[in-house]
C-alpha cells in the first residue's frame, strides 16, 4: 500500500483572481477508486496536471506512482490503432487484447486506422492501453464523452474490476458505479468523502444543511453584537460630548466643569471603548466561522401554454438511408409531457430530430407532425455557428438580454466572459450559451439534443430542478441515463430490432 501525499498545495492561474487551491492537504491511498468532482472551472483537470507535474505550484506532492493520463495524445490518427497505442510505450499485445475483451471490444480494431474507429471505440482502446501496465496509476479525464448508454455500461463494469485510479466524470450514475471514494473540489478546498457518489451526495446535503443552520445562528449573533456595539459606541460619544461640553451652552463644557463629571466620564468611556473593541473582535471571530456554502441558483425557463393538446405526434414513423435506422415508431407528446429518447450511437436519434425540424435528407415513411403554429426551442449538438457579442446574439434571436445573462451567470459563466465574442469562448462556455438561448426562448415545445455535454453535476441539477418546477413539454435525447430518468415522463429506446 502506498500513498499520494499533498501538503500545503497552493495554485492559481495569473489570469484568475481566485486561487484554485489554497493550502490544501490530503493523503490518498493508491488502491482507492477515486472520483474527482467539482464545478467546471474549479480545477479538476488542473489537479490531474499538477499530479503529472506539468504545472508549477507551491507546497508538495509526493508519491511513487507512474501516472498516465486519459485521453492519451494521438499524433497521427491515420496510423493503425496498434501503432498509435505503441507510441506511448512498448507492451505485450496479448495483454492489450485481454483488456479489449474485458471492454466488450473486438481486438480486430487494432488493425484499423485509428481515425476510422467510432468515438466509443477510441475511448475503449485508449482506456485499455492505460491498464496494460499494472504499475500505471491512471488519471482518467471524462471517459464517458462519446459513449452511448451501452458503452458506458461496458466501461463501468470494466473499471469495477480495477483498483487504483482517479476518474473525472459528470455522469453521476457512472461515478456511482465505479468509485469507492469521492474527492470534491469545494471552492478552493479539497474535501474527501468515503463511499460512492450517492454517499457523497447524502453527506454533502447533511453538511450543507448543518452549515446553513450554523450560519443562520452566527448571523443573528453577529447582528446582535453589532447592534450592542453601536449602542455602546453612541453612548461613549455622548459621554465625550458631556466632558467637552457645548460651545454654545453656558456651563456645559470643560471651562465650567468642576472636574467630577470629567473624571467619571473618562473612566466610563475607557470601559465602554474596551467593550466595543471586544465586541468588534467577537464579530470578526464569528464572521470567520461563516461557511461559504455553494448554492445551486435556480434557472429561469419560459414555456408557453398551447391550446393544442398534442404537440408532437408520430404514427408508424421510420427513417433510413439504404437501410432503416429504427423500427417504426408511434408516440405522442402532450402538454407537460417529456419524452426521453435513448439509443446506441447511430440508431437515428439525431435524425429523428432532423425530421421533426424538416432537415432530414434520407428516406422516411409513416407520419410525424407538430401542432400547427407552435414555437420550438432547440438545443443542438453542434452550435459552432453561434457567434458575435452576447448583446447581438440576444437581439438576433429575439431574446430578453437580461434573462440570457442571468441564466449564463447561474450556469457558471464568469462576468468577464460576457464581453468575449461567442466564437472565442471555450466549447463549454459556448454550450452554456446554446442552452441559455433555449431557456430564454418562450416556446410550447423544447427539443434538446444531448444537453449535458460539457455541463457539470451542479448544472445538471439546475436543469432537473427547473424542469420539475415549470413542467415544459419536451423531447430530450441524452446518454446520461440518470438525468433522463429524472426529468422524463416517458422513455423510448430506439433499436433496429425492437422499439421498447
Amino acid at each position: 500500500m502506498s500513498n499520494i501525499s499533498i501538503n500545503h498545495l497552493t495554485f492559481g492561474f495569473d489570469s484568475q483572481e481566485r486561487l484554485l487551491f489554497e493550502d490544501a492537504n490530503l493523503n490518498l491511498d493508491t488502491q482507492w477508486k477515486l472520483g474527482l468532482i467539482g464545478r467546471n472551472g474549479r480545477g479538476k483537470t488542473t489537479l490531474l496536471r499538477l499530479l503529472l507535474n506539468e504545472l508549477p505550484y507551491s507546497g508538495s506532492i509526493t508519491h511513487e506512482q507512474q501516472f498516465v493520463y486519459f485521453p492519451l495524445t494521438v499524433s497521427d490518427d491515420q496510423q493503425l490503432t496498434l501503432f498509435v497505442l505503441q507510441e506511448s510505450g512498448e507492451f505485450e499485445q496479448w495483454r492489450l487484447e485481454r483488456e479489449l475483451n474485458l471492454l466488450q471490444l473486438d481486438p480486430e480494431v487494432l488493425w484499423r486506422p485509428f481515425a476510422t474507429l467510432s468515438g466509443g471505440e477510441q475511448t475503449k482502446v485508449l482506456l485499455a492501453r492505460l491498464f496494460v501496465d499494472e504499475e500505471n496509476f491512471p488519471l482518467i479525464d471524462e471517459p464517458t464523452n462519446h459513449l452511448d448508454v451501452t458503452a458506458r455500461e461496458h466501461v463501468a463494469r470494466y473499471l469495477q474490476q480495477k483498483t487504483g485510479f482517479i476518474v473525472v466524470s459528470h455522469d453521476r450514475q457512472f461515478v456511482d458505479e465505479v468509485v469507492d471514494h469521492v474527492l470534491a473540489i469545494e471552492k478552493s478546498r479539497l474535501v474527501l468523502y468515503k463511499g460512492n457518489y450517492s454517499v457523497y451526495e447524502l453527506q454533502k446535503q447533511q453538511k450543507d444543511a448543518y452549515e446553513q443552520e450554523q450560519n443562520s445562528k452566527l448571523k443573528k449573533e453577529i447582528g446582535r453584537l453589532k447592534q450592542t456595539a453601536a449602542e455602546k459606541a453612541e453612548w461613549s460619544r455622548g459621554r465625550e460630548r458631556d466632558k467637552l461640553g457645548s460651545p454654545t451652552k453656558k456651563g456645559s463644557g470643560a471651562i465650567y466643569d468642576t472636574g467630577a463629571i470629567g473624571a467619571r466620564a473618562a473612566r466610563t468611556m475607557k470601559r465602554s471603548k474596551a467593550i466595543v473593541k471586544r465586541m468588534e473582535d467577537q464579530i470578526q471571530d464569528k464572521s470567520a466561522l461563516l461557511k461559504d456554502i455553494e448554492w445551486i441558483d435556480p434557472l429561469k425557463m419560459t414555456p408557453l401554454v398551447s391550446h393544442h393538446d398534442v404537440l408532437l405526434e408520430a404514427e408508424h414513423f421510420q427513417l433510413g438511408y439504404e437501410q432503416p435506422l429504427f423500427k417504426p415508431l408511434t408516440f405522442a407528446i402532450r402538454q407537460k409531457e417529456r419524452l426521453g429518447i435513448q439509443g446506441a450511437n447511430g440508431s437515428g436519434k439525431s435524425s429523428l430530430i432532423a425530421s421533426i425540424l424538416g432537415t432530414f435528407d434520407g428516406q422516411q415513411s409513416g407520419t410525424i407532425k407538430t401542432a400547427h403554429g407552435i414555437t420550438i426551442s432547440y438545443v443542438r449538438q453542434n452550435y459552432e455557428d453561434n457567434c458575435g457579442m452576447l448583446t447581438e446574439f440576444a437581439q438576433e434571436h429575439g431574446l430578453n438580454y437580461q434573462d440570457l445573462l442571468n441564466n449564463l451567470k447561474k450556469l457558471g459563466l464568469e462576468r468577464a466572459v460576457f464581453q468575449t465574442p461567442i466564437q472565442q469562448m471555450s466549447m463549454g462556455q459556448r454550450k452554456r450559451v446554446e442552452l441559455a438561448k433555449s431557456l430564454a426562448t418562450p416556446a410550447e415545445l423544447f427539443i434538446w439534443d444531448e444537453p449535458l455535454n460539457y455541463l457539470d453535476v451542479f448544472n445538471q441539477k439546475q436543469l432537473e430542478e427547473v424542469i420539475h418546477l415549470v413542467e415544459p413539454s419536451m423531447l430530450i435525447i441524452e446518454h446520461d441515463r440518470y438525468f433522463l430518468e429524472q426529468v422524463s415522463t416517458k422513455l423510448l429506446t430506439l433499436t433496429i430490432d425492437e422499439v421498447e
